[in-house]
């Protein structure tokens, strides 16, 4: 009997389109399901006529699987993975791999590595991007976990992958432990970033401009034949013109609350973990959670007073220098996004590839866009660049749009309309580029009320010094010093 190349658990949506996927570049594909019934109606169905091997058990599922064995799970994250992994180990032989799919947090991969290695197997944890449609056309990859299982998954998954212009496909090792979905974490991070972005340069159009939706997708549609050329934006566009079936435009009638699944606060927590300020992502979470508070923000709508929109400028110049905060505010972010990873490559010993993760999200994915290529060039061009706001192109490409970027956030400010993201990101890049902060009196503030010591800078760095700021203190101080 012929045996599948691999084996999947887990028929939703993306699971099924993954199948089918991988059936589809010549690719062999026995699958699973706890509720074995939905086996049978995707054979029938979807499946019909396939290189497609069903199995009723997990037992079934292996015994079809060609050697070293290669299940993929694409079941809810949690528990569920560790249950399938329980029940699949004395099912596989030594070298097996077992593979998560799903949208794990990286620390759960990082123990699951450590736990399937220790029984002779090995396991991928990858990130995958690019919702329904991706999974069936081509996602965006981002496996990690155990190295040795590389060269086992590489052609299925670089098959299956999204494509960029020369061919070169949206996936690539990332690295080890929990590296692939970490990456994939701050893929999701970046993605709440852009998203918010998007939503405050519309906030200000609609509120500021009194644009109808009408006029802001062909605003959309002018910046996606521009180097905002994105998915988001594309996306954008399109849902401004949709209309409802009574012919006016749908935006308007969807209530402003909004929901998140946890991967953008995955991200903000990872960065106060590693102490690397995420304030753009960091506060497009926080702009969701305020968002869900949809009743106490029409109590204080009538409670709370502000200025009244207005705008007596050239709208059309506005709406360039709006265009121009967008862009620097993702520059921003990605910087961020691409800090944090660095802090944790070296917190972890993962040996990422910056310039190979950009390619991965070229395509695919959801935070696609023209943008990354010009990240991948800055890191082919310096692979330790500190900070991406310091290479050539993002240094030109933000001093051009910083009259425009400040006049948006204090036309916004003026006007009352809340802008964290565009806000939050223009106090990153003026802190990032300020040689001195006020971070010395507030280490007075510390060493004054529990002795934490400040360095000076007159004395070498590394050396630490008290103060007896009332006369009453002495001279000990604190033993920890943290940075």
């Amino acid at each position: 009997m012929k045996k599948a190349n691999i084996g999947l658990v887990g028929l939703a949506v993306m699971g099924e389109n993954l199948v089918l996927n991988m059936e589809s570049k010549g690719f062999t594909v026995a699958v699973f399901n706890r509720t074995t019934s939905k086996v049978d109606d995707f054979l029938n169905g979807r499946g019909s006529g396939k290189n497609i091997i069903g199995a009723h058990s997990l037992k079934e599922l292996v015994e079809k699987l060609e050697k070293p064995r290669k299940v993929f799970l694409m079941v809810k994250a949690g528990k569920p993975v560790d249950d399938f992994i329980d029940m699949l180990i004395p099912l596989l032989e030594q070298g097996d791999i077992i593979i998560d799919g799903g949208n794990s947090h990286f620390p759960d991969t990082i123990r699951r590595t450590e736990y399937v290695e220790s029984k002779g197997m090995l396991y991928v944890g990858t990130g995958v991007s690019g919702g329904e449609e991706g999974a069936l056309l081509g996602p965006s990859l981002m496996p990690g976990g155990s190295p040795k299982a590389w060269a086992h998954v590489k052609d299925i998954f670089q098959a299956v992958a999204a494509k960029v212009e020369d061919g070169s496909p949206c996936c690539d090792w990332v690295g080890e432990g929990g590296a692939g979905h970490f990456v994939k974490m701050v893929h999701n991070g970046i993605e709440y970033g852009d998203m918010q972005l998007i939503c405050e340069a519309y906030h200000i159009m609609k509120d500021v401009l009194g644009m109808s939706a009408d006029e802001m997708h062909d605003v959309f549609k002018e910046w996606n034949e521009s180097e905002l050329d994105s998915y988001l934006i594309e996306i954008t566009r399109d849902i401004l013109a949709f209309k409802d079936e009574d012919g006016t435009n749908i935006v308007d009638k969807i209530l402003d609350a909004a929901g998140q699944k946890g991967t953008g606060k995955w991200t903000a927590i990872a960065a106060l973990d590693e102490g690397t300020p995420l304030t753009l992502i960091g506060e497009a979470v926080f702009a969701r959670c305020l968002s869900a508070l949809k009743s106490e923000r029409v109590i204080a709508s009538e409670v709370l007073t502000g200025p009244k929109p207005s705008f007596n400028g050239d709208k059309k110049e506005f709406i360039n220098d709006i265009k121009a905060a967008l862009y620097a505010s993702k520059i921003i972010s990605y910087a961020q996004g691409y800090a944090l990873m660095r802090a944790a490559a070296k917190t972890y010993g993962w040996h990422l590839n910056y310039g190979g993760i950009a390619l991965m999200w070229r395509g695919g994915c959801i935070i696609r866009s023209i943008f990354l290529g010009k990240i991948k060039e800055a890191f082919d061009e310096n692979s330790e660049l500190a900070n991406l706001m310091l290479a050539p192109f993002f240094k030109d490409a933000l001093t051009k749009r910083d009259s425009g970027w400040r006049n948006v956030c204090a036309t916004a400010i003026l006007n009352g309309i809340p802008t964290p993201a565009f806000s939050s990101a223009l106090a990153y890049y003026d802190g990032y580029r300020n040689e001195r902060l006020p971070a010395n009196l507030l280490q007075a503030q510390r060493d004054y009320f529990g002795a934490h010591t400040y360095e000076r800078i007159d004395k070498p760095r590394g050396e630490f010094f008290h103060t007896n700021w009332t006369g009453r203190g002495g001279e000990t101080s604190a033993t920890i010093y943290t940075v």
